[in-house]
């Protein structure tokens, strides 16, 4: 079992991923032959359940990008299924408190960090891997290193408790959802505001004073490479579906014209 994204993320590599909500197998082969380091299946705004995400991570291992997901919900239920799936990380929506992110270790690790049910599933290969054969422990090691957790700050809960969040034992990262967290802080979608500057580089600081990896969302090309340039370890570029529609706009306009 081994996270090529947080392998990368471990290397240094700045990554760069995207919301899958086309819905298919089809469409997840061509994101992942794209060369995308990482596809997120939005469970909390697109409409899938653990059943059909299980497709989509089994696509997406086939070729090679990492399946990460975004929760329905903060609740036992919506992290462990999706783990069970075969989620290699979890992007966890609305955390407000520590003690949210306390329940997010809890039911998405196992044992010491958290108490995750454990039982073969699809995405423990069935204990039929090597490192699920070598005694719970071991299994519990390497599941525990491997699955990623990234609360998502975009609450000024979030943000006001971000070091104690990220000091969490468990809490791999943090993804920051700009749009949400600009309207939790009154200024809707006015990403230039020194107000949300500030607070990006603070999250980042504390993320990468504590080891741990930093994500945020950029709706187009201009933003993620402002989000690296911000510092920031990885960017998930918009979603497939705008990136689709706007790419046949472009073509319709440049062959019209």
């Amino acid at each position: 079992m081994k996270n090529k994204l947080r392998e990368k993320m471990l290397s240094g590599e700045k990554t760069i991923g995207s919301f899958f909500e086309l819905g298919s197998g089809s469409a997840m082969e061509c994101l992942a032959l794209s060369g995308l380091d990482y596809v997120i299946i939005d469970t909390e705004h697109g409409p899938y359940d653990p059943l059909s995400s299980l497709e989509f991570i089994r696509v997406a291992k086939l070729y090679g990008v990492t399946p990460l997901a975004r929760v329905q919900e903060i609740s036992r239920p919506a992290i462990l299924k999706l783990l069970d799936a075969g989620a290699m990380g979890l992007v966890i929506p609305d955390v407000n408190t520590v003690e949210e992110a306390e329940n997010i270790v809890k039911w998405g690790k196992y044992m010491p960090l958290g108490s995750r049910g454990v039982a073969p599933a699809a995405g423990t290969d069935f204990w039929m891997k090597d490192y699920a054969s070598r005694g719970l422990d071991h299994y519990f090691e390497v599941s525990n290193r491997e699955t990623m957790l990234f609360p998502q700050c975009e609450t000024l809960g979030c943000l006001e408790h971000i070091e104690e969040i990220v000091a969490i034992d468990g809490v791999d990262g943090i993804f920051v959802g700009p749009f949400d967290l600009s309207s939790s802080m009154g200024i809707p979608g006015q990403f230039e505001k020194q107000e949300f500057q500030s607070a990006l580089r603070h999250i980042r600081k504390v993320c990468a004073a504590a080891g741990k990896p930093s994500i945020i969302y950029a709706a187009n090309e201009k933003a993620v490479k402002d989000g690296f340039a911000l510092g920031f370890d990885s960017v998930t570029y918009n979603m497939d579906v705008n990136i689709l529609i706007n790419a046949y706009k472009e073509a319709i306009s440049r062959l019209k014209g």
